[in-house]
């Protein structure tokens, strides 16, 4: 039961939690899709939160672009902004009332305290620390005020932060789901702050107060916030709440091995998204960056989610290879349905063109296609103006000769199959092989590869096949 509800929860939850300061990066969303394909693999719910208590970095375009990415992806959420079911708000900024009432419950138990320090005091007392060959925290200079000080500075309107009171010579331990057995000594921590001098809750408290109340049972996050997960056990200690189990997954590096950013490129959902990367060629890739896996094909996320196994996560920095995102882009569009083919690929395609030709053409090139902008060409190629020939390519028309493109062109009056076109130019010439079909290839496209002649002629505008070859009888 979660005692600041008095709900009993059926089955356990994971959750994922960001912050809407910028857009979704490959980290995150690495993040929240573990998350979701744990509570998915133990049929638990997932939840959905936005981190919004930080007024002054938070955006609310960053959250509609977040929530749109994480749809993109797939990864629907049981609970959270749009699909409240009691438990919510799912925005922090909405649960004020509810972290005022705990804050007052901690000031009652003795276990928290005002402190009135500047940013100034607090840097100068870390560099004394730092000079002495110490860890920097928090000195307690606040912590001993008497009661007369406290209210003599709150009443004269001084700002004050509220601090956790660090219990010490404790040892904080628990198991991580990635990293194993931890252990941390309470007098390592220092008092930290649960509440900004705004009266805004900070990051340690409202976290950990909402997983408790949101029946949260297991949470992936990165390791960065390994450190923060015995002050906020003591937190939901002293408030007699659950605490789910942590696992903290690696962190994802760049090519030269700093964090991934955007000077490495594209970092971010909505520029792999946009560029035309599919979704489930992303969601394959996240999977097994970081994560070991015996299962190498492309899965949906149901299967995903069964393959799944957290004793898998990796404790190494994971490395993004966008030349591993292009593999898993390979396999995704060469598994679309034509339809499917014709909506990714329609921004390239013609105004105009009738649904039929455009499923087909899409048929056509979807094997030499990687992203959208790769069959930009071939719609030249095919609905523009005939090619213009060079090098290689004029060299190969001219030694095929004028009869072997008369007979090519005259079996393209008839219907423009290829099959017939071929049959035509290998009876006139003798040629086969190599040298009958890479003449016809540079006469039609102007290039020496690319997709199968047969289905990209099909699609070529009524006589153009005949035209092109006509040009070098």
């Amino acid at each position: 039961m979660d005692r600041t509800t008095g709900r009993t929860f059926a089955r356990g939850a994971t959750r994922f939690a960001p912050s809407p300061t910028g857009e979704l990066h490959l980290g995150n969303a690495r993040t929240a899709l573990f998350n979701f394909l744990l509570a998915r693999r133990g049929a638990e719910r997932f939840v959905l939160r936005i981190e919004d208590t930080d007024a002054s970095r938070s955006r609310s375009e960053h959250t509609v672009g977040l929530l749109h990415d994480l749809h993109w992806l797939g990864l629907q959420w049981d609970a959270g902004p749009g699909r409240e079911d009691g438990l919510g708000p799912y925005y922090q900024s909405q649960r004020a009332a509810l972290y005022a009432q705990r804050f007052v419950e901690l000031e009652r138990q003795g276990a928290v305290y005002p402190c009135f320090c500047s940013a100034v005091e607090l840097e100068v007392a870390r560099h004394a620390q730092r000079a002495a060959g110490r860890a920097p925290r928090y000195p307690g200079t606040c912590r001993d005020l008497s009661a007369d000080e406290r209210r003599r500075r709150l009443g004269a309107g001084q700002p004050a932060t509220l601090r956790f009171r660090v219990p010490a010579g404790q040892h904080i331990e628990f198991t991580d789901l990635v990293h194993g057995a931890q252990r941390f000594l309470s007098d390592d921590i220092g008092d930290f702050v649960i509440r900004r001098a705004d009266g805004s809750a900070a990051f340690f408290f409202s976290n950990a107060l909402d997983d408790a109340a949101m029946g949260v049972t297991q949470v992936l996050r990165g390791e960065d916030h390994l450190t923060n997960t015995p002050r906020q056990l003591l937190i939901l200690e002293a408030l007699g709440l659950p605490a789910p189990r942590y696992g903290h997954i690696s962190l994802i590096l760049g090519p030269d091995g700093a964090p991934l950013s955007k000077r490495h490129g594209a970092a971010s959902v909505r520029e792999f998204r946009e560029r035309g990367y599919r979704p489930e060629a992303v969601v394959n890739y996240l999977f097994r960056l970081g994560h070991s896996s015996s299962a190498h094909d492309l899965l949906g996320l149901q299967a995903l989610a069964d393959a799944f196994d957290p004793q898998h996560l990796g404790r190494a920095p994971a490395h993004f290879d966008e030349q591993q995102l292009t593999v898993w882009q390979k396999h995704a569009v060469h598994r679309l349905a034509p339809e499917a083919a014709r909506d990714w690929l329609a921004p390239q395609l013609p105004n105009g063109l009738d649904p039929h030709t455009a499923t087909a053409f899409c048929a056509a090139v979807l094997p030499n296609v990687v992203l959208p902008e790769d069959a930009r060409a071939w719609v030249d190629i095919v609905f523009g103006p005939a090619p213009v020939l060079a090098g290689e390519g004029a060299d190969l028309v001219r030694e095929a000769g004028s009869e072997f493109f008369a007979a090519a062109a005259r079996a393209a009056a008839d219907g423009g199959d290829f099959a017939v076109i071929a049959a035509a130019a290998r009876l006139a010439s003798g040629r086969k092989g190599a040298q009958l079909f890479r003449p016809l290839r540079f006469a039609l496209t102007g290039l020496g590869h690319g997709p199968e002649l047969a289905p990209l002629l099909r699609v070529m505008p009524p006589g153009e096949t005949e035209r092109r070859l006509a040009r070098f009888a």
